[in-house]
């Protein structure tokens, strides 16, 4: 390689931006079609789980560039939610319904107004549609082309609040005796009506669910509600979370029977589990849905593939694009001449691969492509200051050096700590600063001297940071202990070892770890 040539690539070189929504322009250079993918674009699955970063929004930004695609398929797709900005749903925080009926009542009614601003906007007429338009606006809620989602959404909230609040509807209305649901004649309501009710004009939100249907039915096509960004929506009140989700997915399996109505929806995978850890007798009628997962070959492929979108990289490398991805074994070779063999050097030390995933992964021990893109990234931008300031390139036909992955952590480690910890789950920040600059293992014992708390309230809190993959539980000769992920190390000062127990710390290290971590000088910041 001519000198000076890494130092050029490396800036100019780019891993993409970790967040999806920003790089919807090259998305599609990196994206591989799978399985799991056609499996969606084929229209077989409505709910796609996925930890936070583990590509989503991604899928969702995809869908959303393939519409015309799927248009030709006689597919509409409509955003439920604001892809990017505030979230629609974001104002109920404010006056959030207070059951999860009458959350599953502004959900469907909701999708009904959007249903109808569908059939306006792509012209189509029939019986059924002018029926379902025609009903909308008696009712002020079919909303305009340009109507802003949370327009729309304010809109539904007042008119359910009036239908499920009897005493601030305008007019007579009846009390079914049964449910306490209101029946107001001419109206829309959330309980089939009884015949007089419907003789008067008064009509169901699922039987406008059926008349919308119908029209989509007679003009051929099927609609796609996509809905993400929810926990953005409700981060910030968990019981307005947990009832508009479980409402949701009520409101799902009511509508799943009307075969042209489909909503999409992306859930991060520990929010679902929040939402059904009492009991959700509904999810057992779930089988549309797909989990989004990484194993080492895909992560592998991902970096490649993300290398390979570099112009400066093809031309260092002098590569085909299309040759090496056309072929795992090529793939491995270019990876072996841009990364080193290992990171920590001897034989029983982890391949440079291995040492990513490892050092990227929580205590699930899963690695996300967002975590990994925002290190690759930190690690260019450090190899990349390392030879400006006069650092000797590295080896051979390395991109980057060995001491430059160890610099790279910091940054990861601060964004896993603050942006996701501590933003996501601030009634657990207590117990993860008091762990700074303490050891890396940990007895409930030991947890509870720290904390200031019982054995039952520390193993409580203890659960509840292996949930959010703060802790890795680990159980050793009967033993329960608590062992913090690589990724967490270096913001919080942590240092290697076991706080106590029955074993010293050279026992921890026989019990369960890579020899690569008694030569690890990064898992303490500043050292």
């Amino acid at each position: 390689m001519k000198a000076g040539a890494k130092i050029s690539c490396l800036k100019e070189l780019s891993f993409g931006n970790q967040v999806a929504e920003e790089e919807r322009e090259t998305l599609r250079a990196y994206f591989v079609k799978t399985q799991a993918w056609n499996r969606i674009y084929n229209g077989d699955i409505d709910i796609i789980y996925g930890p936070k970063g583990s590509g989503k929004s991604a899928l969702y930004v995809l869908i959303r560039d393939h519409d015309d695609d799927l248009f030709d398929k006689r597919v509409l797709v409509i955003a439920a939610e604001n892809p990017q900005g505030a979230p629609a749903f974001k104002d109920l925080e404010r006056d959030p319904p207070p059951t999860e009926r009458e959350f599953a009542g502004i959900w469907k009614l909701y999708f009904v107004s959007l249903l109808g601003r569908v059939v306006a906007d792509f012209g189509i007429d029939n019986a059924a549609s002018r029926e379902l338009v025609s009903a909308l606006k008696e009712h002020d809620l079919l909303p305009e082309k340009r109507t802003a989602l949370g327009v729309v959404l304010k809109t539904v909230r007042r008119y359910v609040a009036r239908m499920f609040r009897p005493s601030s509807i305008e007019g007579s209305a009846t009390v079914d005796p049964s449910t306490g649901i209101p029946l107001v004649t001419g109206k829309i309501v959330f309980e089939e009506p009884d015949m007089a009710a419907q003789k008067a004009g008064t009509i169901s939100v699922d039987e406008l669910l059926s008349v919308a249907n119908n029209a989509f039915d007679a003009a051929g096509y099927d609609v796609w509600l996509m809905l993400d960004r929810l926990d953005v929506a409700f981060d910030e009140a968990s019981e307005l979370e947990f009832n508009a989700l479980r409402s949701l997915f009520r409101a799902y399996r009511d509508i799943r029977s009307f075969g042209r109505i489909k909503p999409k929806i992306f859930l991060r995978t520990d929010i679902w589990k929040r939402i059904t850890e009492g009991g959700f007798r509904e999810a057992t009628h779930f089988s549309r849905d797909i989990h989004i997962q990484w194993d080492k070959p895909s992560l592998k492929n991902l970096i490649v593939r993300r290398l390979l979108n570099n112009k400066q990289v093809i031309d260092l490398y002098d590569v085909a694009v299309s040759n090496v991805l056309s072929s795992s074994d090529l793939q491995d070779q270019f990876f072996e001449r841009v990364f080193p063999d290992q990171v920590e050097v001897g034989k029983k030390q982890s391949t440079t691969l291995d040492w990513l995933l490892r050092r990227t992964a929580d205590g699930s021990h899963e690695t996300q492509p967002r975590d990994l893109i925002l290190f690759l990234n930190k690690l260019s931008e450090v190899q990349t200051k390392r030879i400006e300031r006069g650092d000797i390139e590295p080896e051979g036909e390395y991109l980057f050096d060995r001491t430059a992955f160890k610099e790279a952590m910091p940054a990861l480690s601060e964004y896993r700590v603050t942006k996701v910890i501590f933003a996501e789950y601030p009634r657990l920040r207590p117990y993860v600063d008091a762990l700074r600059e303490q050891k890396t293992e940990h007895t409930v014992s030991s947890l509870a001297d720290l904390w200031a708390l019982s054995i039952d309230e520390t193993e409580v809190a203890a659960k509840e940071l292996v949930d959010v993959g703060f802790f890795e539980e680990r159980r050793v000769k009967g033993e329960t202990t608590y062992w913090v992920p690589f990724v967490y190390r270096p913001y919080l000062a942590m240092t290697q070892g076991r706080s106590s127990g029955r074993y010293s710390e050279f026992d921890w290290f026989d019990l369960d770890d890579d020899v690569e971590d008694l030569t690890d000088e990064t898992d303490k910041v500043g050292s």
